[in-house]
């Protein structure tokens, strides 16, 4: 609680210095392509792929002619859904997992000036930490002797990462903390911006997988953005 409380400190810092220097705040939005890697080297099904969505408040803050500083605060969806077989096999297998964080993202942007002199490209990297808060889960189990399903709210633990302790694992019970890398590119005109974003997590989602010697169940998120200054 107190990390939190720290970094919703320092976003608003980063906002009442933006208002003060007359930088711009946009209000965010778009579309998340979301997947959980599933094995040691990171990768993931594309055919798996989750949509979902974002939605907050950025700010994008110069400190200088080229360079600024972009944080944020959404609201964003992730996880995944997996599929193995068809509805109509024998056996048939399906699920998904929709958790929705609020996300406080940072952005170190290199800007690149356009020719009408009100636009720029810009790209930059950076990182993000989130709290899930809310999500949902749904499977479905098919064989020759019937079918199981479940679903529920998405249970959220607080594992200790600095310690061996664990609250236990399953499709509806995930750490609440979860934190990673960012990459972004996009262009922003006179009063809006459209930019790609990347977010590769480094936090293991599930209690039981404390191992962090692999880069399995983390979250993988693509999006794109559309913003509108206020």
């Amino acid at each position: 609680m107190n990390k939190t409380i720290t970094i919703l400190m320092a976003f608003a810092f980063f906002t009442v210095n933006a208002l003060a220097q007359d930088n711009k705040i946009y209000l965010k939005a778009g579309l998340n392509l979301a997947n959980v890697s599933t094995s040691d080297d990171g990768s993931y099904d594309n055919a798996n792929g989750l949509a979902s969505f974002h939605a907050g408040f950025m700010a994008d803050l110069p400190l200088g002619k080229v360079l600024s500083v972009q944080p944020g605060l959404l609201f964003t969806g992730k996880g995944s859904k997996l599929e193995t077989g068809s509805s109509t096999d024998a056996i048939y297998y399906k699920n998904s997992v929709n958790p929705y964080y609020i996300e406080l993202p940072v952005n170190l942007i290199a800007n690149i000036p356009l020719v009408d002199g009100e636009s720029k490209f810009f790209i930059g990297a950076g990182a993000y930490a989130a709290a899930g808060i809310a999500g949902k889960y749904k499977s479905t189990f098919k064989t020759p002797a019937g079918t199981i399903e479940s679903d529920g709210k998405i249970e959220f633990t607080n594992d200790d990462p600095t310690t061996s302790e664990e609250e236990g694992a399953g499709l509806g019970l995930m750490k609440r903390f979860d934190y990673g890398i960012n990459g972004t590119a996009g262009f922003a005109f006179k009063n809006m911006l459209v930019s790609v974003n990347y977010g590769h997590g480094l936090a293991k989602l599930n209690s039981g997988t404390s191992n962090t010697s692999n880069d399995n169940n983390k979250n993988r998120v693509w999006s794109i953005s559309f913003g509108v200054s206020l």
